[in-house]
């Protein structure tokens, strides 16, 4: 690809952008380029200055061998037989997301974990703790003061408040990156877009987008995730070229008729295309009530019978009046949840009824429990 025609494209470009419609997305917002991506990366360590939070050495006896570990760096041995008591002294896991294309010298923040029995570790600091990614590496350093917004008091009777975790913490900036992670980013003649959401109509109109704005064959739809598009071979044209691509205005696909339901919290989350089918609903509760009512028997003054308590029970079974409603072909979402709220189902009742609909294939859309 030759300066003028990166240059002509780069104006075709502009004059499109400022015509597409307000409705669209950005490409950015809905796709990220492949091999640009983050990493994780842990390290194990030591917090210290605790007030008197810290490990039990008796119960984590790691964190007493970590500090002989690190004494013995500095030219202090230990006796090994010697049995440490820390109360100030707690060994943590840290762990950060490193970005992609970071360089040495830069900063990131790292979060800091207690792993054994530590209280809390407000008011501790990280000593200097390597963090390795996956392959082994070393690429950050951590170590500062740490940020706890938990909080935690105990009583001498055994009572305990607490706040939050304070047994993890944040520190910013807390991390020098030591070593930058290569990427494919600048090899190849092409990049790859790889959608947010999977979806053949996505990728299709991705591709027609790109195709419309730097020429025909530019772009090419893989899959439901993936679009190839052609690039320069030059690391500044590349540079320049992604910032037009990422900001070309596609208008997404509308998603899946779906219907989420969380068990645990009883939420129920109905999608735009949700439809049924013809379908007739009736729901209504059966109440049972038992009240006990005993009954004081008193024998006659001459009958030499004693006065005994004799038990009597009530049963009473009724059925809450529920109106049956009928689903017409093709109801859509706000018709479903009127229906539901005239009969006074409450979103427990909702998942049963939801439920029922799928079983008799009047639900058109994916029912996911979560």
């Amino acid at each position: 690809m030759t300066v003028h025609n990166f240059l002509r494209m780069f104006f075709c470009a502009a004059v499109l952008l400022l015509s597409t419609p307000v409705c669209a997305e950005r490409v950015k917002d809905i796709a990220s380029v492949a091999g640009v991506r983050s990493n994780q990366l842990i390290g194990y360590g030591l917090v210290v200055g605790l007030s008197g939070t810290g490990d039990q050495t008796s119960q984590a006896p790691f964190t007493a061998q970590s500090l002989k570990s690190m004494m013995s760096q500095f030219g202090i041995t230990l006796p090994a037989n010697q049995t440490l008591q820390l109360k100030n002294v707690a060994a943590v896991s840290v762990h950060a997301d490193l970005p992609p294309f970071a360089k040495p010298g830069q900063a990131i923040d790292v979060t800091v974990s207690s792993i054994a029995n530590a209280k809390s570790l407000r008011g501790g600091t990280l000593l200097m703790t390597p963090l390795r990614g996956a392959d082994g590496n070393i690429y950050a350093i951590a170590q500062g003061n740490m940020v706890v917004g938990g909080l935690g008091a105990d009583g001498q009777d055994g009572s305990r408040i607490m706040i939050n975790i304070p047994s993890a913490g944040r520190i910013p900036n807390g991390a020098s990156v030591e070593r930058e992670v290569p990427t494919a980013f600048a090899r190849g003649n092409s990049l790859i877009f790889n959608l947010n959401r999977p979806d053949f109509t996505t990728a299709h109109r991705l591709a027609k987008a790109i195709n419309e704005t730097m020429g025909v064959g530019t772009a090419t739809a893989q899959d439901a995730t993936s679009v190839v598009v052609s690039a320069p071979l030059d690391a500044g044209q590349r540079v320049s070229y992604l910032s037009m691509l990422e900001n070309i205005q596609v208008v997404p696909d509308e998603a899946v008729a779906r219907v989420i339901i969380n068990s645990r919290t009883g939420t129920v989350v109905i999608g735009k295309n949700v439809r049924l089918m013809p379908a007739a609903i009736s729901h209504g509760n059966l109440i049972v009530t038992i009240r006990e009512n005993p009954q004081v028997s008193q024998p006659g003054a001459l009958s030499g019978g004693r006065t005994a308590v004799t038990p009597a029970s009530e049963v009473e079974i009724t059925q809450e009046g529920r109106r049956m409603f009928l689903f017409n072909p093709g109801v859509s979402l706000d018709s479903l949840v009127q229906a539901v709220n005239r009969v006074g189902a409450a979103p427990g009742d909702l998942v049963a009824i939801l439920e029922g609909l799928r079983s008799a294939g009047a639900l058109r859309a994916e029912l996911v429990i979560i």
